[in-house]
């Protein structure tokens, strides 16, 4: 390929880590449809309020084993386009932390609902490793509290019932209008600010991609819609982006 590569921007969401083990939240089989009431537990008001909502919310982190996940060939897939000399820019939902993981530069990755991989008290806005305080579960505390202050542990992510960062969201939505090709990987495409990004890009003229097993509102939309299983999907469209076959609407 020669001349400029297009920018490729690509939105992940809960669909991208489900083969590192990590289980989604809306779809048919994600948590939220297995258990309603577990929402509450990434929900400000009850989480502040209520030690046994928090005590739940403990127990849940140390089951998910998301500290202990491991990138899959979503993610690595992801780290090879940016290896391969591509510009690229990943704006997650996540807050696993799998794309710096499998390589790609921190600066290159917009965590728009924050990471997982760290704690914050509420009260000193003391932080610390998530996996710390997952140890002290496993010692026996089944609400810990900050080591500084006693005040409140929080994962240092978005919950609901908050805002999101308007750098955050300012620095997504500069990306979004600049890509040539937006990839949604993995998401919903439901959950607000972030299902605006790309709408953002269509009017700008990018190339709309969606991958996903389940229908989105866009997939009208796209250009290209991929059912195939996102671990088996990405590195073939990596593939296709390496090559040049991506980058015109």
């Amino acid at each position: 390929m020669t001349g400029k590569r297009p920018l490729v921007a690509v939105l992940t969401g809960a669909g991208i880590s489900t083969d590192s083990g990590i289980p989604d939240y809306r779809g048919p089989q994600g948590l939220w449809q297995r258990d309603p009431s577990a929402q509450e537990t990434v929900t400000i008001g009850p989480y502040l309020a209520s030690g046994e909502v928090r005590r739940r919310a403990w127990l849940m982190r140390r089951e998910a084993g998301a500290v202990g996940a491991r990138p899959n060939a979503g993610h690595r897939a992801l780290a090879e386009l940016e290896h391969a000399g591509v510009p690229v820019r990943v704006l997650t939902q996540n807050v696993d932390g799998l794309h710096q993981a499998a390589g790609l530069p921190a600066r290159k990755v917009v965590e728009l609902h924050g990471t997982a991989t760290e704690v914050q008290c509420v009260r000193c806005r003391t932080t610390g490793p998530m996996a710390g305080a997952l140890e002290r579960v496993a010692a026996g505390e089944d609400d810990p509290a900050c080591e500084q202050c006693g005040g409140v542990l929080r994962p240092r992510t978005v919950m609901f019932g908050e805002a999101l960062d308007e750098r955050v969201l300012q620095q997504a939505d500069t990306i979004a209008k600049n890509c040539q090709v937006f990839l949604a990987v993995g998401s919903s495409l439901q959950v607000h600010p972030a299902a605006l990004l790309p709408r953002i890009a269509l009017e700008r003229g990018a190339r709309l991609i969606v991958v996903n097993g389940e229908p989105t509102p866009y997939d009208e939309a796209a250009h290209e819609v991929v059912r195939t299983p996102i671990s088996q999907a990405l590195p073939e469209l990596v593939a296709r982006l390496v090559d040049g076959d991506l980058s015109e609407a």
